[in-house]
């Protein structure tokens, strides 16, 4: 059987593993590699390749980098590839895209689909609650995230991890999904169509969707910081100032926690504790226990450190301009 050509598009980190695996598998070539150009990064806002491309330079496969995907229709017909893959390229393909392979496209996505169709898959399910999530390798259409299912993985969600690794996990447990698909799409494979019912929206998730509203449930509070880590980053005041945070966890109450103090008469927000591997902070119902700390222009750090240099104590509020004491 001779090897399925593939042009792999993709751009951040999240891509990688799908494409060293494809082009270590002898069942397929990389005949070229579509990403997005180079974008300025850093103070320097030097332009800078995506994580693709500098992993395409490394592999001397053939580089694609078009302003707009729609310039490139051309070249991706030219390439020679008899399908296309594509991991988190970060733009729409428009139909003169899809239809310039004899195959069309396949696209790796971290969900199980319909569930959470759009950009930001595993920060909507982790913030959401859910148990469960997965990847999805499917025909790519004109819809968003629509196209018939061909391969798909399913996976618990732990209550400790965070949207960064689970994506890292689940780029790494893909790849294999995605190169399933791409095999049954060369057998003829159509793909089965994805269900009406049970279809959500995941869009991109911004600064201001990462605002900590400390009167939400404990267990909200907890799955919203995992879900915004590491970015935008989960954000909330000390004293007025931003205070990034991460490493939220549940805290089950006890007297030692909130001793001779009704729980109801605690402001949300309100430090109640401090221990050596952190804080723990009062929310609308429960408490959550924050591992890390950012202060503006700082580096992440232990929320222990803070309390030890006096700049969080007992007592003090986040989520308000004035701490209490």
């Amino acid at each position: 059987m001779k090897p399925i050509r593939v042009l792999f598009a993709g751009t951040p980190e999240v891509a990688l593993p799908a494409l060293d695996l494809l082009v270590a598998d002898d069942r397929f070539r990389v005949v070229a590699v579509l990403t997005n150009p180079d974008r300025p990064r850093g103070r320097s806002a030097t332009p800078q390749p995506s994580a693709v491309a500098s992993r395409a330079a490394e592999l001397a496969l053939p580089l694609l980098q078009p302003q707009r995907v729609r310039d490139a229709v051309g070249a991706i017909r030219d390439s020679g590839a008899d399908v296309g893959a594509i991991v988190a390229y970060g733009s729409i393909l428009p139909p003169a895209v899809l239809d310039a392979l004899p195959l069309g496209f396949v696209n790796l996505h971290f969900s199980l689909l319909p569930r959470w169709r759009g950009a930001a898959p595993v920060q909507h399910a982790i913030r959401a609650g859910d148990a469960v999530t997965g990847v999805t390798a499917f025909r790519l259409d004109a819809g968003m995230d629509t196209g018939p299912v061909l391969r798909s993985l399913e996976r618990p969600i732990s209550d400790r991890i965070d949207a960064g690794a689970l994506l890292a996990q689940l780029a790494v447990e893909g790849a294999p999904v995605l190169a399933e698909a791409l095999l049954a799409v060369a057998n003829g494979e159509p793909g089965t169509p994805q269900p009406v019912d049970g279809a959500t929206l995941a869009p991109r998730i911004g600064a201001a969707d990462a605002v900590v509203d400390w009167r939400r449930p404990a267990c909200e509070v907890a799955a919203h910081v995992r879900s915004v880590t590491p970015r935008p980053g989960a954000s909330t005041t000390l004293a007025g100032e931003p205070l990034k945070i991460a490493g939220a966890l549940l805290v089950r109450p006890s007297p030692d926690v909130l001793p001779d103090v009704p729980a109801d008469d605690i402001q949300p927000g309100t430090v109640v504790r401090v221990d050596g591997e952190g804080i723990v902070v009062r929310c609308g119902d429960g408490l959550v226990h924050i591992a890390r700390l950012q202060l503006p222009g700082r580096a992440w750090t232990a929320a222990a450190d803070l309390v030890r240099g006096r700049r969080l104590a007992v007592g003090m509020v986040l989520g308000t301009v004035t701490p209490s004491t």
